[in-house]
């Protein structure tokens, strides 16, 4: 696989931007502390006691465990690797499907390691592109995740002079939906269905692991748990319901009630039950990182199983560059760009009970750059 250079892209003066966020992972070790950092102190991805103290004293306690956890796997995080690919061969096919608004370049714009989203930002203004698409790489929207990325554009734009004032803005902020990202993680199933006897196949169950969410913000209308679990049934209807299936939930943090199933307690419950074969599949996660090469590789289909006498436990791949998936990506962005509405209506509506005041503000500076 070839290796790109920071923000490759062959066109020097795009016509359309195309800017990919997502939160990012770190590439060093040595990055782990301010990655943890950032996140920790970051309120729309989660709320603390105290936290302008807490936070860092969180993430330094974290640091060392983490950089462990990165160095089983390589010693950093494969999501820039896999966001720049995706983004090359996203323009590459847009170029020819769209060329009304070609040439078009995508930027990475991370939001808790480099490239960091407002650096990207800066990137993109001395490039002075027509149009700017803000591409959430969360399929499916959650004011932690998604959320915190368009935040801290608005942020940074309120206390800076906005140099892409005279360029079109659009947003997409969620598309795990699109068929044929539902298509992508069927095919990536049914190759690892292909691994298990076939005598032992069709019992195999399905667990659809998605990052988990405080409740906290699940009953303030959070919308993330029904998106996923659309995006699950998308996928079961292209399998024909092949197999027994269920949703849950893995990366937990702190000690306050979060989504559940738990991942881990619902391969334990099953055991019990008597089912020994598995796939875990990352529904919620478009590339492979620490919570799929670790926590799911690592401590669940290696140590989990092991611990509990499973069978076997397998895991679906992420889409990284799958065709399907890079067609799903251009379909996307193509259809958006074709699109009178810059952007979605239900982006612009707060959860029914948000208290987060920059929610408001942030939508009202959407909703006038999109206009």
């Amino acid at each position: 696989m070839r290796q790109f250079s920071l923000q490759s892209a062959k066109h020097s003066k795009p016509r359309t931007a195309i800017v990919m966020l997502n939160m990012g992972g770190p590439q060093t070790t040595d990055q782990v502390h301010d990655y943890l950092l950032r996140i920790m102190t970051d309120r729309d991805m989660i709320q603390l006691p105290v936290q302008s103290k807490l936070g860092p004293w969180i993430a330094k306690r974290r640091t060392p465990e983490v950089q462990k956890k990165y160095a089983e796997i390589g010693g950093g995080s494969p999501i820039f690797k896999w966001t720049n690919i995706q983004g090359e061969l996203l323009c590459k096919q847009l170029d020819k499907v769209s060329p009304e608004t070609a040439p078009h370049k995508h930027y990475v714009a991370f939001r808790y390691v480099t490239p960091l989203t407002e650096d990207t930002l800066k990137q993109v203004e001395q490039d002075q592109p027509e149009r700017v698409v803000l591409f959430s790489q969360y399929p499916q929207y959650s004011c932690a995740t998604s959320g915190s990325s368009f935040n801290a554009i608005y942020t940074h734009y309120k206390s800076n002079k906005n140099g892409l004032a005279n360029a079109k803005w659009s947003v997409i902020d969620r598309w795990g939906t699109h068929p044929l990202l539902a298509k992508t993680f069927a095919d990536k199933i049914r190759k690892e269905l292909e691994k298990f006897p076939a005598e032992k196949r069709k019992d195999v169950i399905l667990l659809f692991s998605a990052h988990s969410l405080p409740l906290k913000a699940v009953n303030r209308g959070d919308a993330y748990p029904s998106e996923v679990g659309a995006t699950v049934q998308n996928v079961m209807e292209h399998l024909k319901y092949c197999n027994p299936y269920c949703l849950v939930w893995q990366s937990k943090v702190g000690p306050l009630p979060w989504l559940e199933p738990f991942t881990e307690d619902a391969i334990k419950g099953y055991v019990k039950q008597g089912k020994k074969n598995f796939i875990l599949v990352p529904i919620a996660f478009v590339n492979e990182h620490i919570e799929t090469l670790h926590e799911l590789d690592i401590e669940y289909c290696q140590e989990l199983a092991h611990e509990v006498g499973a069978e076997k436990i397998g895991r679906a791949a992420a889409p990284n560059d799958h065709p399907l998936f890079i067609d799903a990506l251009t379909d996307v962005v193509s259809s958006h760009l074709k699109d009178a509405n810059a952007v979605n209506p239900k982006f612009l509506l707060r959860c029914p009970s948000c208290v987060n005041a920059k929610c408001s503000s942030s939508k009202q500076w959407y909703r006038e750059m999109c206009n």
